[in-house]
């Protein structure tokens, strides 16, 4: 007995051995998979860019070591399996990959606003089977649209707009019963619409397209009717076949002159604004100030020009920025949110709260209008646009680069009001969106933040942590390094990206994109993004390169210097409790600009917190 016992044990022992044995061999085999997933990408695709170039295999005995690479979010920060790919705007180049089948986790796939060519894989369920939201937007797919997407179950978005698609759209599409996302506007497609089951796949998602027919565009024209047309005309006309020829190509000269003339009419594509003219011009306007609170959709609409082109002020993550006046001369900005998934009575409740916030340097939110699934704010004009224009105009020619007091001013300003959102406004905002395209600037180039609370509000309780939704991070070039691996926004993440704005101001450089040649001027010294050009001078104590040319030589290169200090503490310690916190940088940036007397009496209270007490109470003591 003793001994069948024993012999019991040992294989029970063997037994869970050997499972774990084979688990830990399936994980480590699943972790492989997916660094030659990344491996396999990296080689199929052309990165003229070099951001790929961070990239790098060659330790590959660190936990998750991927997890770090640009645009690579994991499951977890200890393995190797990744959740999803965020590629947008890389400029990268080549036809779809087929190396994702070997990231067998993966759940979002964004490659949007690249160069990739050629046709989608007809095995195209094979290689990203798991995907729940696939973007491929703006880039140059032809062909057809393969049937194969549809067998892609779990898709929640899919959006293939701005390519270079033809035929028909794959009735099999209405099998992906979960699409709430949907987009092929801008192709060369033709045919009839499926019927989609969502009520969010309106109009717009296939807008622009060579001939689609059906709801919700116009009814396809019966093809009995049509050769009844022709019978008629045959017979009234004698005409022969070679005039019918002449017809047809008449018929489709004209055609196109008429696409070819709406486009000019309507080159941006704003059906969807036009849409809001038939029983919706009645629709009101909430405004926060009496004066003007009978204000009607209409009057935006007018304000706009139905929201032309030409009037974008600019375009960003949240939404497009229109300029309008309205019939009184007063300018207005009017922001239609992007892809806005709150229900009505959430976007109202949410409205008023960000309408109760006030602040110098943040853009007034005056008002909103909920119109179908439009959601349209109304914001005070800014008349010199956003400073990323003004550091990075599309001319360059006539370009004249800010001078320092201006930059101090707007860098002081800036940072007084994203202090304010961090540590004196009820709820406290993490604002998550902090770049050089969320600052607008008054005809004084007075500062002002826009976009505040459009990401999540912060919980007044929690105000350290605040999970992200669907794993939006912010601009590229910005975003705080742990955000990839945490997918939780802190305070110290906007303290992070606001120090990319201050290093954009001292330096004059993009935020995205750095090139220095060598002195010899012979080849590249350096490229990649802007932090990555600050680590190595900083590196190589070379910091004072950085500075933009314009503005030595005028008897403020200490001032310059410790604004480019205070940057660095923003960005470069690794770990984010070392980054100071929003009013420590307002605090600093003050001091140094202390002569320009460009603040007035301050609204922000101190902050509480633990951590921060020593040496807030130095700075108030110096000051």
């Amino acid at each position: 007995m003793k001994k069948m016992g024993g012999r019991l044990v040992f294989a029970i022992f063997f037994g869970n051995c050997l499972c774990l044995l084979l688990l830990l061999s399936s994980l480590a085999d699943a972790n492989q998979a997916n660094i030659d997933c990344l491996k396999t990408f990296k080689s199929q695709v052309e990165d003229p860019n070099r951001y790929l170039s961070t990239w790098d295999f060659g330790n590959q005995t660190a936990q998750g070591f991927i997890c770090k690479f640009t645009g690579v979010t994991c499951w977890h920060d200890d393995e190797n399996r990744v959740l999803s790919l965020k590629l947008s705007g890389l400029g990268l180049r080549g036809v779809f990959p087929q190396g994702f089948k070997l990231c067998s986790d993966l759940t979002g796939l964004d490659l949007s606003r690249n160069n990739f060519s050629g046709p989608l894989p007809s095995n195209l369920t094979d290689v990203i089977h798991l995907v729940t939201t696939l973007d491929l937007s703006y880039n140059g797919f032809s062909g057809e649209i393969p049937v194969s997407i549809s067998n892609i179950s779990f898709l929640n978005s899919l959006m293939l707009q701005h390519n270079q698609f033809t035929g028909q759209l794959p009735p099999q599409l209405v099998l992906l019963g979960r699409l709430k996302t949907f987009s092929v506007a801008d192709n060369r497609l033709e045919g009839p619409i499926p019927k989609f089951n969502s009520t969010s796949i309106n109009s717009e998602s296939f807008a622009n397209n060579l001939n689609l027919c059906g709801k919700p565009l116009d009814d396809c024209k019966s093809s009995n009717g049509s050769r009844g047309k022709v019978i008629i005309i045959a017979a009234v006309g004698g005409l022969t076949g070679a005039a019918l020829v002449v017809g047809g190509v008449l018929f489709f000269y004209f055609r196109q002159m008429g696409v070819v003339r709406k486009k000019q009419d309507d080159p941006e594509g704003n059906r969807w604004a036009k849409s809001l003219m038939k029983g919706q011009k009645g629709v009101k306007v909430f405004m926060f100030k009496n004066s003007v609170s009978k204000m009607k959709l209409s009057d935006l609409m007018k304000a706009t020009e139905e929201f032309k082109k030409y009037n974008i002020i600019g375009t960003g993550r949240t939404g497009t920025m229109y300029k309008g006046v309205l019939e009184d001369g007063t300018p207005l900005m009017i922001k239609r949110l992007q892809d806005s998934q709150r229900s009505e009575k959430e976007l109202d409740s949410e409205m008023k709260t960000l309408g109760s916030v006030k602040n110098r340097n943040l853009v007034p939110l005056l008002g909103y209008c909920i119109a179908n699934k439009e959601r349209l704010l109304i914001y005070e004009y800014m008349a010199n646009g956003y400073l990323y224009d003004q550091l990075h105009p599309a001319d360059e020619e006539s370009f004249n680069p800010l001078d320092w007091p201006s930059r101090l001013k707007i860098a002081i300003g800036a940072a007084k009001g994203l202090a304010w959102l961090h540590h004196s406004c009820n709820p406290r905002i993490i604002h998550r969106n902090i770049s050089s395209k969320c600052i607008l600037l008054t005809a004084e180039f007075e500062p002002k933040i826009s976009d505040f609370g459009l990401a999540r509000l912060m919980n007044p309780i929690d105000t350290h942590l605040s999970t992200f939704v669907n794993g939006e991070f912010g601009d590229f070039g910005y975003v705080a390094p742990e955000y990839s691996r945490t997918m939780v926004a802190t305070p110290k993440g906007d303290v992070y990206s606001f120090g990319v704005v201050l290093l954009e101001l001292v330096t004059g450089q993009k935020a995205t994109s750095v090139t220095k040649v060598s002195e010899e001027g012979e080849e590249e010294s350096f490229k990649g993004n802007l932090v990555e050009w600050i680590t190595k001078l900083s590196s190589e104590s070379k910091l004072q390169e950085a500075i933009d040319r314009s503005l030595l030589g005028n008897g403020v290169d200490d001032e310059i210097f410790k604004v480019l200090k205070v940057a660095c503490n923003c960005v470069l310690p690794e770990v984010p409790k070392q980054r100071p916190t929003m009013f420590e940088v307002y605090q600093l940036l003050r001091a140094i600009g202390e002569s320009y007397n460009f603040t007035v009496d301050d609204d922000i209270l101190i902050p509480s917190e633990s951590g921060e007490g020593d040496f807030i109470e130095e700075l108030i003591v110096a000051r």
